[in-house]
């Protein structure tokens, strides 16, 4: 079913962006010809496929020699979730992080990324061990004992394949970047921010990096803006950094020479606690659409339309020629819990997290996860 048809287009207003965080709603006739109530320059709308999700669940059974404990774990035994995607050879191939049972609580067990490949976006045909963890490298510091998160990926024009994802060693958590050609072995190249502005962010606490991307010739890949590569990232607010080669990344100040911010959470609304990025950013011929990660604030600050501490799906356009300027902002999420394994897990407030987005087959793939527990997928079909 698709929630968006049972609201009514007045309560999918969307936010302009003038100055600052000022904002006013679009006008109705905007969105009047969008049968989805999407306002022309958003994605979607996305729908489950009947009776296939979650297609990612953990699996008990699988077990891989951990090169840190010396020993035999159950590498995805406890949770599957949070899914970077991107295609390779005529497949889908989805990157998740699986947990063990090391611990419990959010954050407390080992995180490893495990590979999974699907001819139709939809049938998950997975590797028995993961692809990347922690192990004796240079990499360790940063990664043991809580391990790598919530990857991101994206791909250049030439094969090149950049992963963001978290490396945690439960003291703090920092985005980091690997590479890979086949999606099988990756070169762990550390911390993205740790050399901008002399080591001065090399130990801040940072998380979900976008890197953005175009459709050429029907493939997504990595692309430049106004000279340089460009990642959105962050989940207190979304901030941005640059790039020459995706490995060394160089936050965007502002004129106070502390980070610039883009867009933040707003009371009220359903990001009113976090907007974290999600999958990578995506240019098109009405800007850099940025699709995120609302959280809802607990307190009075809370969306009163939504449960509290639900995570949902928002989208944010940036300009064209100033990516740092948001032109046009979703107020309500396109995307939000439904199904029962999205509000039952380890995030019971109910979280659908998205990561993973790919064009395939003239269709959009759109990964997520499930209250921290499991992978579904969302399936937005175009027309012209």
């Amino acid at each position: 079913m698709n929630y968006l048809n049972l609201i009514p287009v007045s309560f999918l207003c969307v936010c302009l962006l003038a100055c600052g965080n000022k904002a006013k709603q679009v006008p109705t006739e905007v969105i009047a010809n969008n049968t989805n109530n999407l306002p022309v320059w958003a994605l979607g709308d996305f729908v489950r496929p009947e009776g296939v999700n979650p297609v990612i669940t953990p699996n008990p059974e699988s077990k891989f020699d951990c090169p840190m404990r010396k020993a035999p774990v159950g590498w995805e035994e406890s949770d599957t979730f949070n899914p970077a995607a991107v295609v390779k050879d005529g497949k889908i191939c989805v990157l998740y992080r699986a947990e063990d049972n090391s611990a419990t609580g959010i954050g407390k067990r080992t995180s490893r990324i495990g590979l999974a490949e699907s001819v139709d976006g939809v049938t998950m045909e997975r590797h028995a061990t993961p692809v990347m963890f922690p192990a004796e490298d240079n990499m360790k510091e940063f990664e043991w004992q809580g391990g790598c998160e919530d990857p991101r990926v994206a791909v250049t024009e030439d094969g090149l394949y950049v992963m963001i994802y978290t490396a945690w060693n439960r003291e703090v958590p920092r985005l980091s970047v690997a590479t890979s050609r086949d999606l099988l072995t990756w070169e762990k190249h550390g911390p993205a921010f740790a050399k901008a502005y002399d080591e001065r962010f090399k130990d801040m606490a940072c998380k979900s990096g976008s890197i953005v991307t175009k459709v050429v010739d029907g493939k997504q890949v990595i692309t430049k803006v106004n000279g340089k590569y460009l990642m959105y990232w962050g989940e207190q607010m979304v901030a941005a950094a640059t790039s020459d080669d995706l490995i060394t990344w160089t936050p965007v100040l502002n004129d106070q020479n502390e980070l610039l911010g883009l867009i933040y959470p707003r009371d009220n609304y359903f990001d009113s606690a976090l907007t974290e990025c999600g999958p990578p950013a995506i240019m098109t011929d009405k800007g850099i659409l940025l699709l995120y990660n609302g959280k809802n604030q607990k307190d009075d600050r809370r969306d009163p339309r939504f449960n509290a501490g639900t995570y949902s799906a928002g989208q944010v356009l940036f300009d064209l020629n100033d990516p740092y300027k948001a032109i046009a902002r979703l107020d309500v999420p396109f995307f939000q819990p439904m199904a029962d394994f999205e509000k039952s897990g380890q995030y019971v407030d109910g979280t659908v997290f998205i990561e993973g987005l790919v064009f395939f087959k003239d269709k959009w793939y759109l990964y997520y996860g499930c209250a921290d527990s499991k992978v579904g997928v969302a399936i937005y079909t175009p027309t012209l």
